[in-house]
């Protein structure tokens, strides 16, 4: 099912996360509106993490290194649901279960969200189905750190959660 991501409704929160009003993405986007937002980090069952380039086509950070599968909580939608959903339609993972650890606020001069991180513990296949992933590669958690001084990773996963996943 592919559909116009600019179209798709998204719920506006407040700090508290409570919703206040409903836009479209693209109007989410260029009003930089608060939003909910889920990252799931893939591990494989050795303890490696999965990393992957973003598609160039991407309505934000295009052609940069993401450490979380994931994505925006569509309107109405639950965290537990987007994160379910982001995974089948990322990586093609349909049985998972992902598993709550955290989460926070983030905001730069791109983008405002509220997020809530997850892990899921899978050694794949993965199929990156919907176009939007270039290549993944599995990384091992004491090389995460580097990688990400190396190379440009989006800064909302890096920032809510990078130091879940060493710390976890």
């Amino acid at each position: 099912m592919h559909h116009e991501p600019g179209l798709e409704l998204v719920d506006v929160v407040d700090d508290t996360d409570t919703v206040t009003h409903t836009v479209s993405r693209a109007e989410m986007r260029a009003g930089r509106l608060r939003h909910r937002a889920v990252f799931i980090g893939v591990v494989h069952p050795d303890g490696r993490v999965l990393v992957h380039q973003r598609s160039h086509a991407k309505d934000l950070w295009p052609g940069m290194w993401d450490l979380a599968v994931g994505g925006v909580v569509g309107a109405g939608e639950r965290y537990d649901e987007a994160a379910t959903r982001e995974l089948a339609e990322e990586i093609g993972i349909a049985d998972a279960q992902p598993l709550l650890i955290g989460g926070g606020a983030f905001s730069d001069e791109s983008v405002d969200l509220i997020g809530r991180c997850y892990t899921v513990v899978t050694p794949g296949p993965f199929h990156f189905a919907d176009g939007e992933v270039i290549q993944a590669e599995w990384v091992p958690l004491s090389a995460l750190a580097t990688m990400i001084c190396e190379r440009e990773f989006l800064p909302d996963s890096v920032a809510l959660l990078l130091a879940l996943l060493l710390n976890g």
